[in-house]
């Protein structure tokens, strides 16, 4: 029977970490498909992921596209594959392990079990749960969060997540084309779209442990993306229709 979840890892030259990753996901429970979207990783990343291909038939997939496009557009491309091949819930997970692949089953439970459309995995609602960063960079998250939440009143203390449940419905009504940010301030860009067109929203506490192995991809640049972007959000906002939600709410 065809799993109703999909996760979608994007990658960039993540050959320590993708297929453990991918194994240990294979392993979860009720059962998870995976999709790669890989952008031209030069250390054969997609290598790695077409061999876990042959070894877990028709679960592991793989997107290649040339050269480093942006963290946005990957995840576009990946929803729209996962909606097109009928996915109910549909995952954002990062491939280093700073996402607790036992934290999945958590994400997937809220929105399946719990009634949630968009299930976010929170390192700021019980404090802050974060593991192995310098304080500098924790402290710039943290406070970039309370500072979109003053902007766009979104009712999120983790803006910028990047492990994140989205049922179906919710990225067919958000007009995935109409997204425009690129890197982490897409995530916010996300579940304020997605805050906007009326779903329900869930925070579930895991904790974010700092890569071990490959190399961060993480700037000052794309956290002044996220920062300069929420003001230009909030102001679009001001201007622009959101679609709703057509299913009746629980």
């Amino acid at each position: 029977m065809k799993n109703d979840s999909v996760i979608i890892i994007p990658t960039y030259n993540e050959k320590e970490n993708i297929e453990r990753m991918i194994c240990t996901l294979m392993a979860l429970e009720p059962g998870f498909d995976v999709l790669v979207v890989d952008d031209g990783s030069p250390d054969g990343t997609a290598a790695i992921v077409k061999d876990t291909m042959t070894r877990f038939p028709g679960r592991v997939n793989i997107i290649e596209r040339e050269g480093k496009l942006g963290l946005g557009t990957a995840y576009i491309a990946g929803f729209k594959w996962a909606l097109e091949q009928g996915f109910e819930y549909i995952f954002e997970m990062d491939a280093d392990f700073s996402h607790n692949p036992d934290d999945v089953p958590l994400l997937y439970n809220a929105c399946a079990k719990d009634g949630y459309d968009l299930s976010i995995g929170s390192r700021y609602i019980t404090g802050v749960n974060v593991v192995n960063w310098p304080m500098g960079r924790v402290l710039m998250s943290y406070f970039a969060s309370k500072y979109v939440r003053f902007i766009t009143r979104l009712p999120v203390r983790d803006t910028t997540a990047g492990f994140n449940c989205y049922r179906r419905e919710v990225l067919e009504t958000m007009e995935l084309d109409k997204i425009r940010f690129k890197g982490y301030a897409f995530q916010i860009e996300m579940k304020f779209t997605a805050y906007k067109c009326g779903f329900k929203i869930k925070e579930v506490p895991v904790i974010f442990v700092n890569r071990v192995l490959g190399t961060s991809k993480m700037s000052g640049g794309i956290f002044s993306e996220a920062l300069f972007g929420v003001i230009r959000l909030k102001m679009g906002s001001w201007f622009r229709k959101y679609p709703k939600r057509t299913k009746k709410v629980n």
